[in-house]
């Protein structure tokens, strides 16, 4: 729980406005991975208490994704060539992170399918286990970062942390309706998890943008099959009652972390209701959609900001953030670490 009271007054946190809520239509065959988008920021919309649809604004990169805005400013308007080369190179280095993202993805997607073709909550509870894992991950390299002095953001691990307390309860629920009662489901799960997280470690602290863009492709694997789901047993999920740890999730009266994973979104704008089975996966399924939105706004980097964090918060957090070397990846860090001055960020 360290993460969640780190105060972002004594780390240094990137500006990261969120835009206003706004309407948008999302296609159930929503697939960041593979669809082509031309829209650079992700937005949240309000979800209203009749809707039974995700409003989500689709930003989410294609296999080869555009690289970020500098980076085309710097093509279009023809500044050097050294510009275009460097730009050129970037793209092809995204083109390469994404296309054994998608490889990596449609593989463990092809033994889910196998595994757990009529076998739902099995299925389940094994991507909410692999699910949370990726924000374990993320954190332990913030930490590290931390540690060497490299870098501080508050914001990330308070973040991620949301974004893996809310994976833990979808896997709670899918432990309370026996998704997890087979020795095989939960040795499977747990070995992946481990290899995962393993992987996911070195991923990160090599490319962040790989590594969320890797978990941007499995959360939206997981709204899809959740969006199938829905849809293919929507009445009957509708007669039968919510799980009790679903009830007290989404509508308890501390819903501080419930709104901290969804950074595209202003507090309080989002108020699940949960009357039986159906409206817990409508919810869990709307989860999986702001987490693809926040995996998305990670790949630019230092795009991240907390929805509970305000001006004042953010004025003082990037004055601060000026006095330290920033850096992507462990490559980077380690070049900035040797070259800079640490008498000249006193």
């Amino acid at each position: 729980m360290a993460a969640t009271t780190l105060s972002s007054s004594l780390f240094a946190t990137t500006t990261f406005k969120a835009p206003p809520p706004h309407s948008s239509s999302f296609s159930h065959n929503f697939n960041p991975c593979t669809t082509r988008q031309s829209l650079p920021r992700v937005r949240a919309t309000m979800l209203q208490d009749n809707e039974e649809k995700v409003k989500l604004k689709e930003s989410l990169p294609s296999k080869i994704s555009t690289f970020d805005d500098a980076g085309k400013a710097s093509i279009e308007s023809g500044d050097s060539t050294s510009s275009s080369s460097s730009s050129s190179f970037e793209k092809f280095v995204i083109k390469v992170e994404q296309s054994v993202n998608i490889f990596l993805t449609d593989s463990v997607i092809k033994i889910l399918d196998t595994l757990y073709h009529d076998r739902d909550y099995a299925r389940f509870f094994v991507l909410e286990t692999i699910a949370r894992v990726p924000y374990f991950a993320f954190m332990s390299v913030l930490h590290m970062y931390e540690s060497f002095g490299w870098w501080r953001r508050a914001d990330y691990l308070k973040v991620h942390f949301a974004e893996s307390w809310n994976e833990m309860h979808h896997l709670l629920i899918m432990e309370e309706l026996g998704g997890n009662a087979w020795w095989f489901d939960r040795f499977l799960a747990q070995h992946i998890a481990i290899f995962y997280y393993i992987m996911t470690v070195f991923m990160y602290a090599i490319s962040p943008r790989m590594a969320y863009h890797f978990s941007e492709c499995v959360e939206s694997h997981a709204f899809e099959t959740y969006d199938k789901f829905i849809k293919a047993q929507g009445e009957d999920l509708k007669k039968l009652p919510a799980p009790e740890v679903a009830v007290n999730y989404y509508t308890g009266g501390d819903l501080y972390l419930f709104d901290e994973f969804q950074t595209s979104r202003i507090p309080n704008t989002r108020r699940p209701k949960i009357e039986n089975l159906y409206d817990v996966f409508v919810n869990i399924r709307d989860d999986e959609a702001e987490h693809c939105k926040t995996m998305k706004a990670c790949q630019t980097h230092g795009n991240l900001r907390s929805p509970h964090s305000d001006s004042a918060d953010n004025d003082g957090d990037a004055a601060l953030c000026n006095l330290e070397a920033d850096c992507e990846g462990i490559v980077d860090c380690l070049k900035k670490s040797v070259t800079s001055n640490p008498a000249k960020l006193k």
